[in-house]
Formats: structure tokens, sequence, C-alpha cells
């Protein structure tokens, strides 16, 4: 047989296993697990979208939980994390204090350097108020992701 020859299903199971009859249930099983089996560039799920980001529900935890960390630990200063003000009005679900801290594309956690335009905000019971970016936004301003 030719790798180039077009087989009907039957014929290309039973020249693949040629000493077991074919069934039904095994044809199904063995095509089912082939398609759902997930390929590594399988896109995720993105939590919020600021500009073009995508950020996964995942970089949303980590850049959280580093955030409340920092804070939590009386580091909240100058720097990040630091408290965010509202200016603009955003309604979040949780009742502040807030904080800010950068989330960055590609899941990596801000270590320091430039924050990017992108931010978690949470407060000081480590909740979610939300992500908002600078991107789209007029002056300093920021708009939700």
């Amino acid at each position: 047989m030719q790798l180039t020859q077009v087989l009907p299903l039957n014929q290309l199971y039973t020249s693949v296993f040629p000493n077991k009859p074919i069934q039904l249930l095994t044809l199904t099983t063995l095509f089912t697990g082939v398609f759902a089996i997930p390929t590594p560039n399988e896109k995720r799920a993105c939590a919020y979208t600021c500009g073009t980001i995508c950020y996964t529900s995942s970089a949303v935890s980590a850049a959280l939980a580093a955030g409340y960390k920092l804070e939590a630990n009386g580091q909240a200063d100058d720097s990040y994390p630091h408290v965010y003000h509202n200016y603009e009005g955003f309604s979040f679900p949780v009742s502040g204090t807030y904080y800010e801290f950068p989330i960055l594309k590609g899941g990596s956690v801000y270590d320091g350097g430039s924050p990017g335009a992108d931010r978690v905000i949470f407060n000081g019971n480590d909740q979610l108020a939300g992500v908002i970016t600078h991107t789209g936004a007029s002056g300093d301003d920021f708009v939700s992701c």
C-alpha cells in the first residue's frame, strides 16, 4: 500500500489492525481521542483585553497576588503598588481604598522598571476591583479594559 493512497475508513482500520475485527465503538473511540487533544497553539481565553493585549485570568491573578503581597507588607509607597484615587469615577464591584499595580503582557509579573500602560486595581482585602489601561485614554487618564 502506498502512503498517498486514500482508503475508506473501514479499510484504513483493517490495514492498521489486520487481526482485530472492526467495531463502530473502536473507531469512534479512536477518532474522538484524536480530535479531543488540545494543540499547543490553541488561544487562551482573554479575561480582559487592554487595547490589543489579551490577559488571561491567571495573568490577572498573578499581578493581583504580587501587588497585594507588597501592599500587605507595607511596601505601598510612591512606586508600585500605590493608592489609586479613581479620578475617572469607575464603578468597581468591591469597595476601596484601591491600589494599582502594573500587569504586563506575556504573563510576567512586574518587578520594577517601566510599568507599561495596564494596571490591576485591587483593595486592601485582596479583592480584584478591575483592570484598566492608559491605552486609548486622554492624557494620564485610564479607561476600563
